[in-house]
């Protein structure tokens, strides 16, 4: 790292100590072209891959699902299925790799982690009053402390849109910090565990425009999240290829101004194979190779999985698996 990014990464840090200094940093980055922005969203969409990288794109692809269930119905049974779903795809092919993580909600953590248990998936949880966000601070940072302590060692939050779409940038802030904290730390914050990452929340849904997306994606990342996410999943307007855009663009710049790397989950509405490869094309066309990795780029789905391995029998055997082959989410 160069004596100036380690100058421009201070300089970042204490943006949060002011909300003036905040609001002015966050209103000063460039606008988004929105006619652009969609322009190339759609132009990267229309890019075709070969065969031989059509299968390591389905490979890579399964690698990067967090596998979801969020749904008040939710039973222990059901989630320690999908558990064992995330660990084998595909039972009937062992060389299918497993996904990135299984994503539930807190009270559902325990009975995942029975399943997963030192396999190399990863268990999320939704926290801090999911979906609203519409929960006093002590009751949200005891949602995160119970999740991590069941054994999450990744937490989902979503950020106070309403504070935020006031210009309470502040209070976003130190509430995502809070979080971060609840979240643990190396140095025995989880018992001498690494702290669960913290993947934030932005709802872009409900962020209006993309300037705001990208206010949110900086404030994010300032704040300390491991993650930016587009949305919950649970309002009408989830993760489009635009918005994707929009947040790969802000964790690139933030790269280059402070050496950190930011991770990227787009969820909701991504359920088919075509529509995966067109986001990876578009990782890769944005922010490169250094992101086509389960650790920096995921997909929140639960049907998408099941189309990836139907394409991926289609490659491999070249008969299509009927969509009853595979367990329903």
């Amino acid at each position: 790292m160069t004596a100036t990014t380690t100058s421009a990464r201070s300089d970042l840090t204490e943006l949060g100590r002011s909300e003036t200094a905040l609001r002015t940093f966050l209103h000063g980055l460039p606008g988004v072209d929105q006619v652009g922005a969609e322009q190339r969203a759609a132009q990267l969409g229309t890019r075709s891959i070969k065969t031989t990288a059509k299968a390591e794109a389905i490979d890579l692809a399964i690698r990067m699902v967090d596998l979801t269930t969020l749904e008040g119905a939710d039973t222990p049974g059901k989630v320690r299925a999908l558990a064992a779903k995330a660990l084998r795809p595909d039972p009937a092919d062992p060389s299918c790799p497993h996904v990135g993580a299984v994503c539930v909600y807190p009270a559902m953590v325990p009975h995942v982690a029975e399943v997963l248990r030192g396999s190399g998936v990863h268990l999320a949880s939704v926290a801090t009053a999911f979906p609203s966000g519409q929960a006093p601070l002590e009751i949200k940072l005891a949602d995160v402390r119970a999740a991590v302590e069941a054994g999450a060692d990744e937490i989902d939050m979503v950020i106070n849109r309403g504070a935020f779409l006031a210009g309470r940038y502040s209070e976003v802030y130190d509430e995502i910090k809070a979080v971060k904290e609840a979240c643990g730390s190396a140095d025995g914050g989880r018992q001498g565990r690494p702290a669960a990452h913290l993947k934030v929340i932005l709802e872009t849904g409900e962020l209006a425009t993309y300037d705001n997306v990208r206010r949110a994606s900086w404030l994010a990342m300032l704040a300390g999240g491991d993650f930016i996410k587009t949305s919950t999943g649970k309002v009408p307007v989830a993760a489009t290829p635009p918005v994707t855009l929009v947040m790969l663009e802000a964790v690139r710049d933030f790269r280059a101004a402070t050496g950190r790397q930011v991770g990227v989950k787009p969820a909701g509405g991504i359920k088919t194979t075509k529509d995966a490869i067109k986001y990876l094309v578009m990782v890769n066309e944005t922010v490169g190779a250094d992101w086509l990795s389960p650790d920096w780029f995921r997909f929140g789905a639960s049907s998408l999985l099941n189309d990836l391995l139907m394409q991926r029998t289609k490659l491999t055997t070249g008969v299509y698996a009927g969509p009853d082959y595979f367990t329903l989410d």
